[in-house]
């Protein structure tokens, strides 16, 4: 459940960078479609903080370093709202391919979160 939830976040963290991107190379301002995309990226980081918090207390903790862990998350969840108010402020294509490369980190760093989670030995 957990591989397939993380498979959902990256995929949407890459689709959502990819058209941030396509859109800010062709030199598009940031419209609402873009920046409704990264706020569904950070649905999906909230949704990985609950997890986080309650994971844990239902007897599955993370196997790699915590700090680490929560560092990324918290990156990830930052990234997102900084670059959709940066968009927002800006209303340039360099804004809104900035969305796009926020994303792309989110997928990247949503990725590394699952494997210290799930896959390294403590």
């Amino acid at each position: 459940m957990i591989l397939w939830f993380t498979i959902v976040q990256v995929a949407v963290a890459v689709a959502a960078g990819a058209f941030c991107l396509a859109v800010g190379l062709a030199g598009r301002r940031p419209s609402d479609w873009s920046v409704g995309a990264l706020a569904l990226v950070e649905l999906l980081l909230v949704v990985q903080v609950v997890a986080a918090i309650v994971a844990p207390l239902a007897g599955n903790p993370p196997t790699g370093d915590l700090l680490e862990y929560w560092v990324y998350l918290v990156s990830a969840v930052l990234l997102p709202i900084g670059a959709v108010l940066w968009a927002l402020m800006e209303r340039s294509r360099w804004s809104t391919v900035i969305l796009g490369v926020a994303a792309l980190a989110v997928a990247v760093m949503v990725w590394r979160m699952h494997v210290i989670w799930t896959v390294q030995i403590a």
